[in-house]
């Protein structure tokens, strides 16, 4: 029952989201979206599903192809894979089981951390978010190797928390959630906490994908508020993002990843040095809107 409740909840921020970006993307006589941001939208989402995440790579094809302006990074992530990640989570909390008040209070603490974060972000310069994404990009990277390498946490068999472990969960989730609205991906730090203490990794991923699907479009609307946007480039990653989903949750389901890491640890490690070597320079080259 409350799960069913969760999945209509999930319907409904999704039809919100999409009623707030139509008026937005209407207002700024938005167009159908170029088949590069269709092609990102895809890949992106495809191997987010299978547990590589979007946020990272989609940030090294920004700034590689020079998409759009640094500042309208983050807004451009986390709307444009907001309704990707949305069908993610309708996908995921109805196939594995997992604990309802864990799921709740961990979505809860994510949307909370993320209203705060996006209404700190949209106000930010650019070199502060060049810097903070550069950062986002070293630890992801990171995350990456660590995981090829062997060095993640196995985790344990554990399908609910309780106590202190329960608490920490809910506490790193906020803090989680607020870091997203800076274009720092959720998925590898919460499946490494949750792991750590004591959850089976399977057990993670509606958590992970619920508490992204619910705080994305919370973040969203005050970013299509604010404007800080690519709004082509995010509404390409959307529509191309959805069939992905789609397509590697029922069809592909399971595939080796560890080469595909590899080669995002190295591209993400060179947008991470770029734009930390832009946020040095006061008066860094902007690049080109989409």
């Amino acid at each position: 029952m409350i799960v069913h409740i969760i999945q209509g909840l999930l319907v409904l921020a999704a039809l919100v989201l999409i009623v707030a970006g139509l008026r937005k993307f209407a207002r700024a006589g938005v167009g159908f979206p170029g088949p590069v941001a269709l092609f990102i939208g895809a890949a992106a989402n495809f191997f987010d599903t299978l547990g590589i995440g979007s946020f990272a790579p989609t940030t090294a094809a920004i700034k590689f192809l020079r998409l759009t302006d640094d500042e309208n990074i983050p807004g451009t992530l986390n709307v444009g894979h907001a309704l990707p990640t949305l069908t993610e989570a309708l996908i995921f909390i109805a196939i594995i089981k997992v604990d309802v008040s864990l799921l709740l209070a961990c979505i809860v603490a994510a949307v909370a951390g993320a209203l705060i974060g996006a209404g700190i972000v949209t106000r930010l310069p650019a070199r502060a978010i060049r810097a903070s994404m550069g950062v986002a990009l070293l630890v992801a990277a990171g995350l990456y190797a660590a995981q090829n390498i062997g060095a993640m946490p196995g985790g344990g068999s554990a399908l609910a928390l309780s106590g202190a472990a329960f608490v920490a969960a809910i506490a790193l989730h906020f803090l989680f959630g607020a870091l997203m609205s800076f274009g720092i991906g959720l998925y590898a730090p919460a499946l490494i906490s949750l792991s750590l203490l004591g959850m089976d990794p399977r057990a993670a991923f509606p958590i992970m994908m619920g508490a992204c699907a619910f705080l994305m479009p919370a973040s969203s609307l005050r970013f299509l508020e604010s404007g800080r946007l690519s709004p082509r480039l995010a509404l390409g990653f959307a529509l191309g993002g959805i069939p992905a989903v789609l397509f590697a949750a029922f069809i592909i389901k399971e595939m080796p990843l560890d080469a595909l890491r590899w080669l995002v640890t190295g591209v993400v490690l060179l947008a991470a040095a770029m734009l930390l070597a832009e946020a040095a320079q006061p008066n860094a080259t902007k690049s080109r809107a989409y």
